[in-house]
């Protein structure tokens, strides 16, 4: 049974069309995830839907008697409202819906009802929204980004409450498991258009591509057809009899249909810049705020390309420690080391500088003129549009962006400027599906480091090879492998807690559990685990590093017999000096990598 139609409904902002003519129908029971890239109308939908935004033709019709509950993106507060009176407010009944009230705020750790709101952080309003949201009676929830802001077990919690709702869920979230795990239908807005997939997220992917490849496919046949009704023309027919008039009609009918339209996708390609031999270290790294400890004695040196993940619930201090490390906040103890030849790229979780009232193209240029690329130099009009901020959008003010086109232009302004060492503090919120996922496939061969803060399980997975979570008192704690990794790992401690023999000890050193202390030694945090087996893409690399090693040898070996052979040609012998100097940095490498992964074979063998 519907509860709700969206009927021929369209919108326009300026000289966009949002949405042409669509139409949807929300029946019982639909948990609907809606996916689109930036600046497509999910947020705009969701607002129609709610009865926030009016359409400039069609209507919204609700089953009567519906209560829709709605959290924006950007929630608003009262002045002077408090944390219970906000999330209580209009409800009946006070002792019951504090209760509740109290019970949904705890579980999203927020525990100082009393606490004004104007003081609390942009993370802890977003919850605190989410929680007034939850609280009230509705047979709709439609909710603008849930997941931002809550860390993995709040996640959990939502994904179990709402999958426990006996309503209609309608929600646009980045978070690809959430979205897995609660949904039954995803709804995708693309040029002005909706497609209904009755799927979680991981089979629309599947669902997806069969559409465009059928849409191609009729596409290609279009193609042929008229290829071949032209030539007909073209040879002189006659329009006089019935069947050559049809004919002609149906030429024309297949030179007006408009070919399928597929959505933009954001381009990657920065210029790089070479790492030496030093890169980033932590010396018994320490920083409290009154008596609270947030980082305790924190050593770890940063291995060349690695792939770092730092969790831990809110307000532990992750962007601490992510501040310290770019140089925003000092330690209280020890120090960070950075090498010389280290060009930090910081992606924080608020561009603070952004000036709502700069456009877009200067934003860009303030930084460079021209961007440098892979394959040589562009200008900052041709990355704006790589990075999908057309002609028209590059004059635009910053502060009529949508959050997550802001979101992607900091990000461009951020790679732009050729780091090495990416510092990454949340960088899903806000970002669409679509550019998450060329993200993580660019960062997946960043020729650097990554070092990233997120909530995000699925962006973990894809990405990092090592996790760093605090575990209280400001202790940090080492695993290895993505989030999944990490669960299991923590699973397996939890089954193991108590053990005593060195088996046990073994087994929980492996979990990611502190048995003891150390001297800091490369690549490896002292006093913490020896692991019980690689990570999938470690294996890969054990299998094939000894053959890349031999390979840039080989290489060498043929780059010394050339420069032998052209050694009164200075020019070629310049150039192959420079060519062997790389391949030489290259196998260095190789070998640091070798000795570290032959030495953590040795250790998963020994336990």
């Amino acid at each position: 049974m519907n509860v709700l139609n969206i009927e021929h409904v369209s919108k326009i902002f300026g000289d966009k069309v949002i949405f042409d003519d669509v139409s949807y129908g929300v029946h019982e029971g639909d948990k609907i995830g809606i996916i689109g890239i930036n600046g497509t109308g999910k947020t705009t939908l969701l607002k129609i839907i709610a009865g926030l935004e009016e359409t400039d033709e069609g209507q919204v019709v609700c089953q009567r008697g519906l209560h829709i509950a709605y959290l924006p993106q950007n929630p608003e507060f009262p002045e002077n409202a408090t944390v219970l009176s906000y999330v209580t407010g209009n409800l009946g009944e006070p002792q019951a819906a504090e209760s509740d009230a109290k019970a949904i705020l705890n579980r999203l750790d927020i525990t100082d009802y009393a606490a004004s709101i104007a003081h609390l952080s942009g993370g802890q309003k977003k919850r605190v929204a989410l929680a007034k949201t939850l609280v009230e009676p509705a047979d709709v929830l439609v909710l603008d980004e849930p997941t931002n802001h809550i860390d993995n077990e709040m996640a959990a919690w939502l994904e179990e409450y709402l999958n426990r709702f006996r309503g209609v869920v309608v929600m646009v979230t980045h978070d690809r498991y959430f979205l897995d795990r609660v949904t039954n239908k995803i709804l995708e807005i693309s040029h002005g258009k909706l497609y209904s997939y009755e799927a979680n997220y991981s089979r629309f992917l599947e669902m997806k591509a069969e559409r465009e490849e059928m849409e191609l496919a009729t596409e290609r046949k279009r193609q042929s057809v008229l290829r071949m009704e032209l030539e007909w023309a073209k040879r002189g027919c006659r329009a006089r009899s019935t069947k050559q008039r049809a004919r002609l009609e149906r030429l024309e009918a297949l030179k007006g249909k408009a070919a399928p339209v597929r959505d933009m996708a954001v381009e990657l390609d920065f210029g790089e810049s070479r790492m030496g031999k030093k890169t980033i270290a932590f010396h018994h790294v320490g920083k409290h705020y009154g008596e609270r400890m947030i980082i305790r004695d924190f050593n770890y040196i940063v291995l060349k390309n690695q792939r770092l993940g730092i969790i831990g619930p809110n307000g532990c201090g992750k962007s601490t420690l992510m501040k310290i490390l770019v140089g925003e906040l000092k330690p209280d103890a020890g120090e960070v080391e950075i090498g010389d030849t280290i060009r930090i790229g910081y992606f924080a979780q608020e561009e603070t500088r952004m000036d709502g009232g700069k456009r877009v193209i200067d934003y860009v240029r303030d930084v460079a003129e021209y961007v440098p690329t892979r394959d040589g130099r562009i200008t900052a009009t041709q990355m704006l549009e790589r990075f999908l901020f057309d002609s028209s959008m590059q004059y635009t003010p910053v502060a009529r962006l949508s959050g997550g086109e802001r979101r992607r232009l900091y990000l461009l302004r951020v790679l732009m400027e050729a780091p090495n060492v990416l510092v990454l503090d949340e960088p899903t919120n806000d970002l669409d599906i679509p550019t998450l996922t060329i993200l993580e496939d660019y960062l997946e061969t960043f020729p650097g480091i990554v070092i990233t803060v997120s909530h995000d399980r699925y962006f973990l997975d894809n990405l990092v090879d090592r996790i760093f979570a605090f575990e209280g008192d400001g202790n940090l704690v080492q695993y290895e492998g993505g989030y999944s990794d990490y669960l299991a790992a923590r699973k397996f401690r939890e089954s193991e807690n108590g053990v005593t023999s060195d088996s046990g000890m073994a087994a929980e050193a492996a979990a990611g559990k502190e048995v003891g202390s150390g001297s800091s030694a490369k690549g490896q945090r002292p006093g913490h685990q020896a692991k019980l087996k690689f990570t999938y893409k470690e294996q890969r690399e054990f299998e094939t590093i000894d053959d890349e090693i031999a390979s840039l040898e080989e290489e060498i070996g043929r780059l010394e017999r050339e420069m032998l052979e052209n050694a009164t040609n200075s020019a070629k012998l310049s150039e192959l000096s420079v060519q062997k100097e790389e391949k030489e940095r290259a196998l260095e490498e190789k070998m640091e990598r070798w000795v570290y992964l032959n030495d953590l074979a040795e250790r998963i063998k020994g336990v």
